[in-house]
């Protein structure tokens, strides 16, 4: 018996969570990420966004803020529905997430792009994986 046959029989029985992991960890960060920003406007990042010059920085914290929670809880529910709604929720939700991380590298982090601090943050990730569910949808 080969190392990768013993490896299968092992895994086989955790193959239904595994997709699981991965939409807990981004739904919950994401949720967390937003939350955090609350009551809103989250006035420290108005006065961020100010100073970056992005104009009508109380909406657009707001909607940071918003579209984080909501997609957060999106990813969640989105594997919970099974059925075409769940897949179009995950969907959406994790183009959410890779649209805030897109603003998020563009306005915190432009110096990124496509260099070993982008590889070496955390952040990453969560592109990654919204990118993943965005794709993927619940299939």
């Amino acid at each position: 018996m080969s190392i990768n046959n013993t490896l299968d029989k092992i895994a086989k029985p955790f193959t239904g969570i595994a997709p699981w992991i991965l939409r807990l960890s981004l739904g919950i960060s994401f949720f967390l990420h937003g939350y955090g920003k609350f009551p809103l406007p989250p006035q420290k990042m108005v006065v961020w966004f100010e100073s970056k010059g992005i104009i009508w920085p109380e909406l657009i914290t707001s909607l940071v803020a918003l579209g984080e929670v909501i997609a957060g809880v999106g990813i969640i529910i989105g594997g919970l529905l099974f059925n075409q709604i769940g897949n179009l929720i995950t969907r959406l939700s994790g183009g959410a997430v890779v649209v805030i991380m897109i603003g998020a590298f563009a306005i915190a982090h432009p110096d990124w792009f496509i260099t070993e601090k982008l590889f070496m943050s955390e952040q990453i990730f969560l592109l990654s994986l919204g990118l993943f569910f965005a794709i993927k949808g619940n299939n």
